[in-house]
């Protein structure tokens, strides 16, 4: 790890803080090759929802909310081939790994994640990301 890492993942841990969930806050940042933001997103409702009681029914919120990962590569304007995508405070799910993967990512940076209700889909995640050549790297922070 670096301490442009470092800086990354405390800049998807700020991004994260954005959202509304209010339960769990995950941010995202693609960085380009010369150490410049390309992108970012945060988890959340999709534009111009309405951030309301559905965010306290965990069932709905579930199903509506756009992952970080996601609103970080929909809000991108250029192509991210060979970029890193730094994510707080978890690693991406399998669903938005085939997207990262199919984005062209070729690095993910996130923090270590312990057993919870994500676990499975997170192993599956990084199966994929194994297969597929996309480089995972952890960094721990001080959260």
């Amino acid at each position: 790890m670096t301490n442009w890492d470092l800086r990354f993942i405390n800049l998807a841990q700020h991004v994260a803080s954005w959202s509304k969930d209010p339960s769990t806050k995950v941010g995202a940042v693609v960085v380009r090759l010369d150490k410049t933001v390309a992108t970012m997103g945060f988890n959340g409702l999709p534009r111009n929802a309405h951030d309301d009681h559905r965010l306290h029914n965990r069932e709905v919120k579930i199903d509506l909310t756009v992952h970080a990962e996601m609103n970080a590569l929909l809000f991108a304007r250029e192509p991210l081939h060979g970029f890193t995508l730094y994510v707080w405070p978890l690693s991406p799910c399998v669903r938005c790994a085939s997207h990262i993967i199919q984005a062209g990512i070729t690095r993910v940076v996130s923090v270590p994640y312990g057993n919870g209700r994500w676990q499975e889909s997170l192993a599956k995640a990084e199966a994929l990301f194994s297969e597929t050549g996309v480089v995972v790297d952890y960094v721990l922070t001080d959260d």
